[in-house]
């Protein structure tokens, strides 16, 4: 009999699960994540869940508390404004340089996954999440796409964990700001990059990712 495989093991599983939760809200800003409860919950280790909840703390999306275990990560405007500080300062940069050495490859993907993404619906069904998992999977692949052709790996590896920490502010305010034109938004970056204009790519991202956490804080 072939073994387990690595998608279909308990800690795959359990992390899966866990990190679906959170980004779905079903935990509440700065609610206790108790390892010994969860791993009773799902069927699973002690080890196993304490391993899912260390991977979602490298993600962003939980949070280790000295002596109190681990928490749902504070969902304020400062935490997000923190957050979109960070992306404004490194992606621009990032995306500078990815116009300044991008090769044709690069080119490609950029194009692919913008046609992806906007060739993606939005919503599902009628669920409640603000976007769907498809659409909220090809906005990320577009957007690191348009920054991998700078080359750095440290610099993605940073992008990812603030992408996944970012998330849940863009599914919380997506729904509060139904009039944005994301669709506009994405077609002109794709458009700056790929024409070689860093100055007006930079500036186009950096406003794209400041109007997210903006939109959040006029929330009452």
């Amino acid at each position: 009999m072939a073994s387990e495989s690595i998608e279909g093991s308990p800690s795959e599983r359990m992390y899966a699960a866990l990190r679906a939760a959170v980004l779905h809200g079903e935990f509440a800003p700065r609610q206790p994540l108790k390892p010994q409860e969860l791993a009773t919950r799902h069927g699973v280790s002690l080890a196993v869940a304490r391993e899912a909840l260390l991977r979602l703390v490298g993600e962003g999306l939980a949070e280790r508390l000295p002596n109190r275990g681990f928490a749902v990560p504070e969902t304020g405007a400062a935490r997000w404004r923190q957050i979109a500080e960070a992306r404004a300062l490194t992606e621009p940069a990032m995306l500078r340089l990815a116009i300044e050495r991008g090769d044709l490859e690069w080119e490609a993907r950029v194009r692919a996954a913008h046609h992806r993404l906007a060739g993606t619906p939005p919503y599902e069904d009628d669920r409640d999440a603000p976007y769907g998992e498809a659409w909220a999977e090809a906005h990320r692949r577009f957007h690191r796409a348009l920054l991998e052709g700078c080359g750095n790996d440290v610099l993605l590896d940073g992008f990812d964990r603030l992408w996944t920490a970012g998330e849940l502010a863009r599914r919380w305010s997506g729904a509060a700001t139904p009039d944005r034109d994301a669709d506009a938004e994405h077609r002109a970056l794709e458009e700056a990059a790929l024409s070689r204009d860093p100055g007006k790519a930079a500036t186009l991202l950096r406003r794209h990712i400041l109007r997210t956490v903006d939109a959040l804080t006029r929330l009452p």
